[in-house]
């Protein structure tokens, strides 16, 4: 043996040695793998547990030259202390592969350049695949070969040493020791590296994370690199190749498409990603002022961000002739209709089988709503603004009850009846909504009061609790001459019309304070918007209890005398087609929706298309399909349901979605005479900085964003930033400020798992309405909660002026603080939905600085590991995250409301309560 420093090594090929029959020295050499992974050469100490001994393969053949080129690029010839590429040059070796001309020029032809990067000769040379060094005497050291080979972070390492690592901890007790391969993967600009392993079918979980565990350990201290996965899989179940080894590029292949299917895996980005951009800083110090931004938009000439939908005045109501016109609010409206268009039929209710099951008149509608008037004086003494809950399914007698609480002067409160699979937790939220609404009366139909009394819900709660129950369905017969006493004070535009109770997404149930004045004005705009006349009809498919929804379930079709065709949600559930039936049955031209509805026919009719088109169905009569929202448009869905149902017709310029918040029910409606919604492609990076940046379609980190409808006529709405309250520029990303006439009164915020309440409007005036710190200060708007922007497209408007474009990017409260960044929840969602065909929903929160990503899998729940590094690996390419904890649940799991947004806060607290019951959870380290 024979000990050697780098200055002693003759490598150049400069000096070719030739093998000689009386040469048979033989050497070692004990090399340092940290100078190795830099690709040099440099003698350690023989017990350094970071140095590599290595033996000579021997001598030159006879006959044959010898050389070490670089590994990458020119083939340059390696200074002495180099690793490089060993090249041969003999007459025993192969001249090319068949019919690949390129390659084998690249391979079998290439001549070694000098330091002046000229050839040193003619004579041609073979790439041998093998690394290594021209030692003394002209042995030759192989370190290892060229396939093997990962560079990570600048250092070259060789996936046999590696192997040989892992294999030194304990390997005959949790591994096959021919079983193990070590590749790597491209993510985030760099490679990451990758230990896949067949596993003993004896060894248990926690033995193999033990022993996963200090294999990393061994790699980190030794080879001083991080591992980015270590997956184990079950014994004879990775592919092989020709020679019976482990087919490294097919198990490369398989764990990028989600097909390996290990039975442990064990992530560590945390370790070995080193490279993600720097975290932002906040400098409140250093921040400018919103007077000084203010001044430097208009020195740049940027035009404000506002916008203003159409102007509002009576004279463009139809209906400003007609003597009905004198009857400002919708109780008196109805009245009046009664009188004059009795017979007029106002709602006809659709079942699942297509058949109409009801219908009612104006007349009938009046009389109905007073007969349950007078059975709530009979049955209790009852104040002026005293709430009243109505728990109905979606049906005429919840319309028939709202107005019957407007006629004797008390509030109405619109409640989703519990429902009877699903008690223990249903019931008690409607529970706490009766209490926190104070309400003294409970109007509902028999079914439901059967099941609020039954032996399962006085299980869970005493019936004792609930107040008064009346049940409409049995209502006592009028005594004769009875008749509504007038109202003890005359209905001011101020007036409290109805509570709109709703959960956002965070867990907080809001309860909104709606007046008659802006419910009127709310209906001149709809009405103005869509063209409502007494001849038109509407279908509505859309659960009724707030929001837009209850507007135009309950009220709008009274205001503007249309005929509403009703179809509950839950009839779409059972037949999936009934929405589009109605619709090509009836000839509608206009027709509401939510985003459930349309995800249920856009899955429960995608292989039935050709079949409803040979019956006749046809979609072409619909001129404007509205989806009922409060959130960023569902791109995706609005593009999956347009290329499914334009086979039957269906204009895709019909489709589009509305916006509203609990300040202001409905800011953006796009009407059919509107201008096509407007989409755009931001720079997502730069959203995560509060930042608006307009891409070309298709470009690196784009996100493309749908406008959210038409401003309202008599809405306006600017951009202000959410802290200094200062207006922002044009194209500038900050929260929505919106002024109308249909504001709502004030807002009361019950936090989840909150037993007190908070009227924002007396503890935080600034939570809901504010004044603006810069431009006009001495209007009042309110505060929608919202991020979005405004621009100026180049498309026209009806009214011949160019269209201001309102963009929502999502909710304030829901985004995610994560290194200083803000993220927002379905973007992170929107990119786990695409790593895997078996992922069926998904929903991301923060826990502790650690961003947790629960993923709904319908799969083989041996098979869900594979969802692992598919989803960490993506998340971190497209938004620089690392995942904390990948929790893998089943089908069903994540809350979602009645409008099929997510309640991520409730999965939240089900995550840290452990309520899960997850198939499987993932700590990255």
């Amino acid at each position: 043996p024979c000990s050697y420093s780098s200055e002693t090594l003759t490598l150049s090929i400069r000096r070719q040695y030739h093998s000689s029959s009386s040469t048979h020295q033989s050497g070692r050499g004990i090399l340092s793998m940290h100078a190795l992974s830099y690709g040099v050469v440099r003698v350690d100490q023989d017990n350094s547990l970071t140095s590599l001994t290595i033996q000579d393969v021997g001598h030159v053949l006879p006959g044959a030259i010898i050389g070490i080129v670089k590994i990458d690029g020119p083939p340059l010839l390696c200074q002495t202390d180099e690793i490089g590429e060993v090249v041969i040059s003999s007459k025993a070796t192969p001249n090319g592969y068949w019919a690949l001309p390129g390659l084998s020029t690249n391979v079998f032809k290439v001549i070694p350049l000098g330091s002046d990067e000229r050839p040193i000769g003619t004579q041609e040379f073979v790439r041998s695949g093998l690394l290594g060094f021209l030692g003394p005497g002209g042995l030759l050291f192989v370190t290892g070969s060229r396939e093997g080979l990962m560079q990570v972070a600048g250092r070259k390492h060789n996936s046999d040493d590696l192997i040989a690592t892992a294999l030194a901890v304990e390997p005959m007790k949790v591994v096959y020791r021919a079983r193990v391969v070590i590749f790597s993967i491209r993510i985030l600009r760099d490679e990451r590296i990758v230990i896949v392993a067949e596993q003993r079918p004896d060894i248990g979980e926690d033995e193999c994370f033990q022993w996963m565990s200090r294999v990393l350990q061994a790699i980190d201290s030794i080879h001083q690199v991080g591992v980015y996965c270590l997956a184990l899989c079950p014994a004879n179940t990775l592919p092989k190749s020709h020679s019976g080894m482990i087919h490294v590029q097919e198990t490369r292949r398989r764990l990028l498409e989600g097909n390996l299917h290990p039975c442990s895996v064990l992530m560590c980005p945390h370790s070995c990603v080193l490279n993600l951009p720097k975290p932002r800083e906040h400098h409140p110090e250093r921040e400018v002022g919103p007077g000084a931004i203010l001044a430097g938009t208009i020195i740049q000439g940027m035009r404000l961000a506002e916008a203003k939908g159409a102007d509002m005045t009576f004279n463009d109501d139809q209906d400003t002739s007609d003597q009905g016109k004198k009857f400002q609010y919708i109780d008196d409206i109805l009245r009046w209709r009664a009188i004059t268009m009795s017979d007029h039929i106002l709602y006809s209710v659709i079942n699942a089988k297509g058949q109409e099951s009801a219908h009612i008149t104006c007349a009938a509608m009046h009389k109905r709503s007073e007969r349950i008037a007078l059975t709530i004086l009979d049955r209790i003494e009852i104040k002026s603004c005293d709430h009243i809950a109505l728990l109905y399914p979606p049906c005429v007698d919840l319309v028939s009850s709202f107005y019957a609480c407007l006629y004797i002067d008390v509030v109405p409160v619109s409640i989703r009846p519990p429902h009877a699979q699903n008690l223990l937790n249903t019931l008690s939220t409607v529970k706490m909504m009766v209490e926190l609404s104070q309400a003294k009366v409970i109007l509902t139909n028999g079914s439901i009061a059967k099941l609020l009394r039954c032996k399962e819900a006085a299980s869970l709660l005493d019936p004792k609790l609930w107040p008064l129950i009346i049940d409409t369905d049995d209502l006592p017969k009028l005594k004769k001459n009875q008749v509504l006493p007038k109202k003890s004070t005359p209905t001011q535009a101020q007036s409290l019309c109805y509570l709109d109770f709703s959960i956002s997404t965070t867990g907080s149930l809001t309860a909104v304070k709606l007046s008659y004045g802006a419910i009127a004005n709310l209906c001149r705009s709809i009405k103005l918007a869509c063209e409502l006349y007494p001849s038109r009809e509407l279908v509505l498919c859309l659960d009724p209890y707030n929001g837009l929804g209850l507007v135009l379930w309950c009220i709008i079709s009274i205001y503007a005398g249309h005929h509403s065709i009703l179809i509950d949600p839950a009839e779409v559930e059972l037949n999936p087609s009934v929405w589009m039936n109605t619709i090509s049955h009836y000839k509608i031209r206009d027709t509401f929706c939510s985003y459930s509805v349309m995800e249920l026919c856009t899955k429960g009719l995608s292989t039935s298309i050709v079949d409803l088109k040979n019956r006749g169905l046809s979609l072409s009569c619909i001129r404007t399909c509205a989806v009922v929202a409060e959130e960023r448009p569902r791109l995706q869905l609005l593009n999956s349901f347009i290329k499914l149902f334009q086979t039957l017709g269906l204009n895709p310029r019909s489709v589009s979605t509305t916006f509203g918040c609990r300040v202001n029910i409905a800011i953006c409606l796009r009407g059919a005479s509107d201008p096509d919604p407007a989409p755009v492609y931001v720079d997502q990076r730069a959203l995560r900085n509060d930042r608006v940046t307009l891409v070309e379609k298709g470009s690196p980190h784009s996100l493309c964003l749908l406008e959210s409808g038409k401003l309202l006529p008599g809405v306006k709405v600017v951009i202000a930033n959410p802290e200094s309250k200062g207006q922002c520029a044009d194209a500038h990303l900050g929260e929505l400020w919106v002024q109308s006439g249909h504001n709502s009164l004030g807002c009361q915020i019950i936090s989840y798992g909150d037993n007190h309440q908070h009227h924002g409007s007396n503890h935080n005036p600034d939570q809901f309405y504010s004044h603006m710190a810069t431009g006009d200060t001495r209007q009042l708007y309110a505060r929608t909660g919202y991020l979005g922007f405004v621009r100026r497209t180049d498309s026209i408007a009806a009214d011949g002026k160019n269209h201001d474009a309102v963009y929502i990017v999502g909710s304030l409260e829901e985004t995610l603080l994560i290194r200083g960044m803000r993220y927002h929840p379905t973007d992170i969602e929107n990119t786990v939905m695409r790593t895997h065909k078996r992922i069926c929903e998904c929903a991301c929160f923060t826990w502790t600085n650690l961003l947790v990503v629960v993923v709904e899998y319908d799969g083989l729940e041996q098979h869900s590991l594979d969802l692992v590094p598919l989803i960490t690996s993506a998340i971190l390419e497209e938004h620089y995250v690392i995942v904390g904890v990948l929790v893998i649940v089943d089908p069903g799991v994540v809350p979602v409301n009645s409008r099929g947004e997510k309640q991520r806060m409730h999965l939240r607290d089900g995550f840290v309560s452990d309520q899960l019951d997850p198939i499987f959870v993932a700590y990255n380290m």
